[in-house]
């Protein structure tokens, strides 16, 4: 790996909100890449390359994989040999169905503190950076969840509290809740696309902002569709080929293709991929923090970093985009 200060010069990074947490633009995900089928030394590579171009923030959740659990599994075993715990963020979640019985989902106080504990120990970590409430629970009181996270936090095995999939308003609620707990609240993260911009209309991002946190967008190369490679059809070796949940074959519509024809076009006309612009363009709003984005390997991380070289775009361009992907 590279010294210090070449590494830090490649990126940029941005504070969450008013806290003292700064994140890179482009942060790692290790949701879909990371799993019991993984190649081992290609996530090694990964991540260190990750590393060395200045991405500080690595993203996990308790049922990554596949199967769950086996992300912070591969995770820690990288881990092991990285000297340098103390430059980067990790950040793990709960909320998803893991285990059997009442306990393995949702929101409960048992589920979170359970779940943290088992992440820890798959990762080998004395504590993570960021704890995420992973979505909200409708029949568990806002209270309980959020003074789990404060647990987690008093009892230093989580540095800050974070909120994942929360709306505008129970983005206020909660952060309201941990406010008052004294607890360091620090990000909501939440889906965000060209393709999919419904917090720009909900009011999430205000609501953020106004809790003084940052924001953080998953998804947003759209589970790949920004990446380019479905505008002329579906690749034998793609996510959408196999037997993704997320992404699947009746998405890839005429329409879809024109809209994928176009932003390529006004991406080619900038100097950049597809996937480099979708990028950049999340990233045109400051109030945007980081973007969470999953890759197959180092030569796929090298090329998203790219992106943050271009983050201008000219008022043609935004309006073109905003006609090919208007707001939801």
């Amino acid at each position: 790996m590279e010294g210090s200060i070449g590494r830090y010069g490649k990126m940029t990074y941005r504070r969450c909100g008013k806290t003292g947490l700064m994140l890179p633009l482009i942060s790692l995900g290790l949701w879909h890449n990371f799993g019991g089928s993984a190649d081992a030394e290609e996530m090694r590579k990964t991540v260190y390359c990750a590393f060395d171009n200045g991405i500080t923030h690595f993203d996990l959740a308790n049922n990554y994989g596949p199967p769950p659990g086996s992300a912070e599994e591969n995770f820690g075993t990288i881990m092991k040999d990285f000297p340098y715990r103390d430059e980067i963020i990790i950040s793990t979640k709960a909320g998803y169905e893991m285990w059997d019985g009442p306990y393995g989902d949702f929101g409960s106080r048992k589920h979170l503190l359970a779940s943290l504990d088992q992440s820890l120990k798959r990762m080998g970590l004395s504590y993570v950076d960021i704890f995420y409430h992973h979505r909200p629970d409708p029949e568990t009181d806002l209270e309980e969840s959020m003074l789990a996270l404060d647990t987690a936090v008093r009892q230093g095995k989580a540095l800050y509290a974070g909120i994942s999939n929360y709306g505008a308003d129970q983005a206020r609620c909660a952060i309201e809740i941990l406010r008052e707990l004294k607890t360091p609240v620090v990000v909501n993260q939440c889906e965000y696309s060209m393709l999919f911009r419904e917090i720009e209309a909900d009011g999430t991002l205000e609501a953020s902002e106004g809790g003084r946190i940052g924001f953080v967008a998953y998804s947003p190369l759209a589970q790949g569709l920004l990446t380019g490679k479905y505008a002329k059809g579906i690749p034998s070796d793609s996510r959408m080929a196999g037997d993704s949940i997320f992404l699947k074959k009746e998405d890839i519509t005429e329409k879809t293709q024109d809209r994928l024809s176009r932003l390529g076009a006004v991406a080619a006309r900038r100097g950049q991929s597809m996937a480099q612009m979708a990028l950049a363009w999340a990233l045109r709003d400051e109030r945007v923090t980081s973007l969470i984005v999953g890759v197959r390997n180092a030569g796929q991380m090298e090329g998203n970093v790219k992106a943050v070289d271009n983050l201008k775009f000219d008022a043609e361009e935004l309006s073109l985009i905003d006609e090919i992907c208007p707001i939801n």
